[in-house]
């Protein structure tokens, strides 16, 4: 396999690559307990949305990168590189373990940036609460299924709404935050209401993960 430095912000890269005897991904473990994000987040869709949504996606890769030019590709890799089923299940897995990596139990004194991307935020978007509401409304108007990113390039930030499993890599754009939109990722709490999901997720958001991210 290709030991390049991944230059994809994915934190857990190297967990999310590794792969079983039979040249397989693997659902690996979350950092973090199923109950750690509640009430914001319930274990209930933790269970189902990483350890089922999640899963289907990485057998779903496994199955259609085998026997490929793709089969001893990084996720990362393949994400840039591959199209049709096999793109939009990498992208998934890929998208899924960068959300849910980037969460941790809630702490009132940590629900804001600091550091380098307090820095970056202010300079794009004046403060916080303007790039909060920004993000907010193209995750409330995205149309359907999807992900909102925040990307970055030098020390430019973009908002950057994509449908269904769409990925900044394969634009070349580094990610250093998402929001998944899917229904899946909020069904079971807040049911048709995606406007009260996007205010919960402000709540367990864990910066110091994005101010790692914009360390690589």
């Amino acid at each position: 396999m290709n030991k390049e430095t991944c230059n994809c912000t994915l934190l857990s890269e190297e967990k999310v690559n590794a792969r079983n005897g039979e040249n397989k991904f693997t659902l690996q473990p979350l950092s973090y307990a199923e109950n750690a994000l509640a009430p914001y987040i319930s274990e209930k869709t933790i269970q189902y949305h990483y350890g089922k949504h999640l899963l289907a996606y990485i057998d779903n890769t496994n199955k259609l990168k085998a026997g490929t030019e793709f089969d001893d590709m990084k996720i990362q890799d393949i994400v840039k590189k591959s199209s049709g089923g096999l793109f939009n299940n990498a992208a998934q897995v890929f998208n899924h373990y960068f959300y849910f990596e980037a969460f941790h139990a809630h702490n009132a004194a940590k629900t804001t940036p600091h550091g380098r991307a307090k820095e970056l935020i202010d300079k794009n978007f004046g403060s916080f609460e303007d790039f909060k509401e920004k993000f907010t409304q193209t995750g409330v108007s995205l149309f359907g299924s999807g992900w909102v990113w925040l990307v970055i390039h030098e020390d430019k930030l973009e908002i950057m709404p994509a449908g269904n499993a769409d990925n900044p890599l394969k634009y070349g754009k580094r990610p250093i935050l998402t929001m998944d939109v899917w229904e899946h990722a909020y069904y079971l709490d807040t049911q048709n209401a995606r406007a009260k999901y996007i205010e919960n997720f402000w709540q367990v958001v864990n910066w110091d993960a994005i101010e790692e991210r914009l360390k690589k």
